[in-house]
């Protein structure tokens, strides 16, 4: 595979679907998924699968009528690779830059940082 990158919105929302179902999944599956947040033409559809396979993140067969799409990066594997870019390059690295932001953002609970506490407890036992 080439050096993943980033994906668009629009793809991301694609891929959040496919990592949902057990594959293979078909267009019109994904057509009725999408339709449930947002209208998507069918064309608009067509063309972001197309960039999907053309990028490597997913195999697509044809099957009669239907084209079948088939992921192949996890959604492990891509989250992995977004929150190290995020990462990289918004705190370079520090996760206690992250965490300070947060904080100060007023977007971590009493609850999360009680969470963080216990994880640290058990990552040192």
């Amino acid at each position: 595979m080439s050096k993943m990158k980033r994906l668009p919105d629009a793809e991301f929302e694609i891929m959040k679907v496919i990592w949902k179902h057990d594959p293979p999944i078909t267009t019109s599956l994904l057509m009725k998924q999408l339709g449930e947040d947002k209208e998507w033409e069918a064309q608009t559809l067509i063309s972001l699968l197309k960039r999907l396979v053309e990028r490597e993140f997913l195999r697509t067969e044809k099957k009669g009528k239907e084209r079948t799409y088939y992921p192949l990066i996890t959604e492990e594997t891509y989250i992995k690779f977004e929150t190290g870019n995020f990462m990289e390059r918004f705190h370079e690295n520090s996760f206690m830059s992250l965490i300070n932001t947060l904080h100060r953002g007023k977007k971590l609970r009493d609850a999360d940082l009680d969470d963080l506490s216990s994880w640290l407890k058990d990552r040192d036992e």
